[in-house]
């Protein structure tokens, strides 16, 4: 994955979510966020998502393709947007079929009045000290639940490809869980779309 720093506000104000992944053309048109510049990217050969934080673009291509060939055409893509002024994702309303629902759904880690004192706890944790980290490396994570000891979290942006990201994140996340919340939690992936 590249991920591309533009100095500039990604994602619009008020958004919901810290975060809004494309994972194929027809995401890229459906309401309530279009974006020219991630349909424009995943028409380019190779180049199977777009993740916008909120002030970063995380690019990821497939595993056949070499970024050598794709990443000429990427930059200057990013480049022609950025410097355009144009804005990289709109807001639009949802037509009536509800096209586009999962786009804007609420931050996965926002407080919940109905959370028990270790879900709060977890979220809190990832929301100061593991989600930081992850953006850094071009991606975000969701909380999906918390069941049987088991922390359910689904990797976004480059951390959802990244084959390091299992190791590594699974076992930084493992032991800043048992120091902060004080018991064994495990967590678990889902890396799907």
């Amino acid at each position: 994955a590249l991920k591309f720093l533009p100095n500039c506000q990604i994602l619009p104000q008020g958004l919901s979510s810290p975060f809004i992944e494309y994972l194929n053309p027809r995401s890229t048109l459906a309401p309530p966020h279009p974006s020219p510049l991630a349909a424009r990217l995943l028409s380019v050969d190779g180049i199977n998502s777009v993740f916008y934080g909120p002030d970063f673009i995380t690019i990821t291509k497939a595993a056949d393709s070499n970024w050598a060939h794709v990443k000429p055409e990427v930059f200057s893509l990013v480049t022609e947007a950025i410097s355009s002024g144009e804005s990289i994702v709109s807001t639009a309303e949802k037509g009536p079929s509800g096209a586009g629902e999962n786009q804007d759904t609420l931050d996965s880690l926002a407080y919940d009045e109905k959370d028990s004192e270790v879900v709060g706890m977890i979220k809190e944790l990832l929301e100061t000290r593991i989600r930081p980290a992850i953006q850094d490396d071009g991606g975000d994570v969701d909380y999906c639940g918390f069941e049987d000891g088991k922390v359910l979290l689904k990797l976004r942006g480059a951390c959802r490809t990244c084959d390091s990201s299992t190791v590594t994140l699974k076992n930084g996340i493992e032991s800043m869980l048992i120091h902060y919340v004080g018991r064994l939690l495990l967590a678990v992936f889902d890396r799907g779309g």
